[in-house]
C-alpha cells in the first residue's frame, strides 16, 4: 500500500519516539490534533484530515487514553530515510 508523502512524514515521526494528542471539548469531540517530536517540538503540518487517515489505515493507535503511537502496520509502511523530508 502507498502512502502519501505528508503520511510518511508523520509515520517517520512517530517511528522516532514522537507521539500524537488530541485535543477534545467537554462533549469529548476532537477539536485539534497535535503532533509532537521525541524531542518535544510541535509539527504544524498535521490536520483532523490526516489524523483521520492514519487512524483509518490502522497505523496509529491509542491504548488506555494514552497519546495515539505508531502500530506495527504503520512500521512497516514507512520507508527508512535519514531524515523525514
Amino acid at each position: 500500500m502507498d502512502i502519501s508523502r505528508a503520511e510518511q512524514r508523520i509515520l517517520h515521526l512517530l517511528a522516532q519516539g514522537g507521539r500524537i494528542e488530541l485535543i477534545r471539548d467537554e462533549t469529548r469531540k476532537p477539536l485539534e490534533v497535535h503532533c509532537y517530536t521525541r524531542d518535544g517540538w510541535r509539527l504544524a503540518s498535521l490536520d483532523m484530515e490526516l489524523f483521520r487517515k492514519l487512524k483509518r489505515r490502522r497505523t496509529i493507535a491509542s491504548q488506555g487514553g494514552k497519546p495515539y503511537r505508531i502500530t506495527r502496520r504503520g512500521l512497516q509502511l514507512v520507508r527508512a530515510q535519514p531524515d523525514n523530508c
